[in-house]
């Protein structure tokens, strides 16, 4: 059996310093994996969005009802028509506030769970036959492959940093295939 080895497509992009737990992308979870969590860079958390769009209402409210007091019914009505499609916006932001990816690397397995609104995707490969490349070209996403499955990762990460997090995969996944060293004494 042979092998043979291409540069990647990003690879004429800037060196990333060697993978080592704590690096700019990965965390320990516990002594034995590895977890990447990839999410949106919320600016509103669920609570604070509910209370954003309350004091919104109260002021757009108060402001309606003086004008509908000095004859001016219409900008109530628009006012409700508004108050409505803003709502309906924070609700569909609210649903995908937590969508992202996240990777585990435990015991030779590379878990990835994605989530899209409710739906959760969970993926599992084996370390020693993962392939990680870009789905398309410099910047895309991160394509990880291997035992019939494909799937693509990093929507919340930059295209610019993409292809940090994609060396830093493949670096923890070299580590993780490696045999264990026995110190003798």
């Amino acid at each position: 059996m042979s092998a043979s080895l291409a540069p990647a497509p990003w690879s004429a992009l800037s060196p990333v310093p060697p993978w080592r737990p704590g690096m700019s992308w990965g965390r320990q979870d516990d002594a034995s994996g590895v977890r990447w969590t990839l999410r949106r860079n919320c600016a509103l958390t669920p609570g604070q969005l509910i209370r954003a769009y309350a004091a919104l209402c109260g002021l757009s409210l108060v402001i309606a009802l003086a004008f509908a007091a000095q004859g001016a019914p219409v900008v109530l009505m628009f006012s409700l028509v508004e108050l409505t499609a803003v709502g309906v916006a924070m609700l569909i932001y609210a649903r995908h506030v937590g969508d992202g990816d996240v990777l585990t690397l435990r015991n030779r397995v590379l878990c990835v769970e994605q989530t899209h609104g409710s739906h959760t995707t969970v993926t599992t490969f084996r370390a020693e036959w993962v392939t990680v490349e870009p789905s398309v070209g410099r910047g895309s996403l991160v394509e990880l492959s291997g035992q019939g499955q494909r799937i693509r990762v990093g929507r919340s990460v930059l295209p610019s940093m993409r292809a940090a997090l994609a060396q830093e995969l493949r670096q923890a996944l070299r580590l993780a295939c490696q045999p264990f060293s026995e110190s003798s004494d």
